[in-house]
């Protein structure tokens, strides 16, 4: 018999061939499953990066929204607040602002005019200045009742207290207990005042000033004053 088939494999019988009928088509080998899909990559550049879970994005968020209404109610109240401040502080108008200093002449020279001093005890006040010295001393000049001038220095005589002239009565009662019927000098470290009408005892002599109430050593230190036409000119001190 013929070997047309090739060598038969004992453990495989062939099929028996039936006419008319084709042979069936060779077994195809299974498909092997799909392999499964790699994970995806969580690397992001360089290091792994876990996606955290949803309960602590919720805190994250929560808590962000907790700061941001703290830091609005707060920022609500410190407004208020200065709103508040705003309007029991109103500002003060311009003319409330301070008052200029004082510009004050400089003696020896002139420091006043008649027409300014024309009525009894009016005055004014300068700055004497000791010729070739820095040394000033505020001074006054008073015209007192005859017409006549008086210029003393408002520094206490030894002392540092600014002397005041005093033409408000009621403060003279009120504050030296001391009662007069026209304007006076006054210390007011030691409520000592002096008397412009009467002359007291000084080391050059009698000066304007006599001591009225207090315990004194001496008058007021006089400057001397002279009327140049329309001009107070002061021009010594003694």
């Amino acid at each position: 018999m013929p070997d047309n088939e090739g060598k038969i494999d004992p453990f495989k019988p062939q099929q028996p061939r039936i006419p008319g009928v084709s042979k069936p088509a060779p077994e195809e080998p299974p498909i092997e499953a799909a392999a499964e899909p790699a994970p995806a990559s969580r690397f992001y550049g360089v290091w792994p990066v876990a996606k955290p879970p949803n309960w602590i994005l919720a805190g994250l968020a929560g808590a962000l929204l907790l700061g941001g209404g703290i830091a609005w109610v707060s920022h609500s109240s410190s407004a208020k607040e200065a709103e508040s401040v705003a309007r029991a502080e109103p500002s003060q108008p311009a003319s409330a602002a301070a008052e200029p200093v004082e510009k004050l002449p400089i003696a020896p020279g002139e420091v006043a005019t008649t027409d300014e001093l024309a009525k009894p005890w009016s005055s004014k006040r300068f700055i004497y200045r000791v010729p070739g010295t820095f040394k000033d001393s505020l001074g006054i000049v008073v015209h007192l009742p005859g017409g006549t001038y008086w210029g003393l220095s408002l520094r206490e005589p030894y002392g540092n207290c600014e002397l005041e002239f005093i033409t408000d009565l009621q403060k003279l009662n009120a504050e030296y207990h001391y009662r007069a019927n026209h304007p006076m000098v006054g210390n007011p470290c030691t409520r000592t005042v002096f008397d412009l009408l009467k002359y007291g005892n000084a080391p050059g002599g009698l000066v304007r000033g006599e001591i009225a109430q207090g315990a004194a050593v001496r008058p007021p230190t006089a400057i001397e004053i002279r009327i140049h036409e329309k001009e107070i000119l002061a021009v010594r001190m003694e």
